[in-house]
């Protein structure tokens, strides 16, 4: 008897990468050449990409390493799934990940302080910089929000090994804009970092204007984390902190009341993040 996958099932095996589409082998892997969207094999690389551009098949914006048509797929899935609220389409899963929000550390006086365009260089240097690092790091980039970055470490992209990923990213953020560096940051940012269980797809409306995003208080949590931040701080919940092995000893640990909410967190500044942030495998 066959057995059947409802939508919601098929989402967090997709989101966990135990979805059976990963062990299909695709008949896109022929078609030279790499890179490829880890997803379906499509070549972003010359010659294949000259037709399947064409056809779709170009990095998607939120991670370049997963093709947009991927993701189209889904949505256009999403716009036939039942709708709670009339006008509204919502599609996909809780699943388990880790999260990151970089912020930067008083922009608002940044900006009185710059003239308009030197401040917006400055903050789409940020932009360009925070994306290196977290598509490098296999993350998706959930968006960018005034003067905060948003990533995403899932499975089925990241590995099971995701909040190691995301402390690791937040280590590398911090050095690439320059904290711990004997000039100082170019870009003074805080960093929070969170694993939990969180809503993962797409929410949009009926008239085709959808997102693929995360929601739920883990989302939350790691935002106000990064709010709390210091100059050139990670601040790291314990249940990252488990998760990607962090050692205890030694490590700085905070209580914070996040908006009512009590937290307890690691500090790690760009010293001790270098020191457990192991190099990827």
């Amino acid at each position: 008897m066959a057995t059947y996958m409802t939508a919601e099932e098929e989402w967090r095996d997709l989101l966990e990468g135990t979805h059976p589409h990963f062990e299909q082998k695709s008949p896109f892997r022929f078609v030279p050449s790499s890179p490829r969207c880890h997803l379906c094999e499509a070549p972003f690389g010359a010659p294949g990409r000259a037709v399947f551009r064409r056809l779709g098949f170009t990095p998607w914006e939120k991670n370049p390493k997963i093709c947009g048509r991927c993701f189209k797929g889904m949505e256009t899935a999403a716009k036939g799934c039942p709708t709670h609220e009339e006008g509204s389409r919502i599609a996909g899963a809780e699943v388990h990940l880790s999260m990151l929000f970089a912020d930067v550390r008083g922009s608002s006086v940044l900006a009185r302080q710059m003239p308009t365009l030197d401040f917006t260089r400055l903050m789409n240097r940020f932009y360009e910089t925070s994306s290196e690092v977290l598509v490098d790091e296999d993350a998706i980039i959930e968006k960018f929000v005034g003067d905060a970055v948003v990533g995403l470490f899932l499975p089925f992209l990241a590995g099971h090994d995701h909040a190691r990923r995301a402390v690791a990213a937040a280590g590398r953020l911090l050095e690439a804009t320059g904290h711990g560096s004997s000039d100082g940051p170019w870009c003074p940012i805080g960093v929070g970092v969170n694993t939990g269980i969180a809503f993962v797809g797409i929410v949009g409306s009926a008239e085709g204007i959808s997102d693929f995003t995360a929601l739920g208080d883990p989302m939350n949590i790691t935002a106000h984390l990064a709010s709390q931040a210091a100059i050139g701080e990670i601040l790291v919940t314990e249940e990252a902190a488990s998760a990607s092995g962090l050692p205890a000893a030694g490590v700085e640990r905070r209580s914070l009341s996040l908006k009512g909410h009590p937290v307890d967190a690691l500090v790690l500044d760009p010293a001790t993040a270098s020191g457990v942030t192991m190099p990827r495998g």
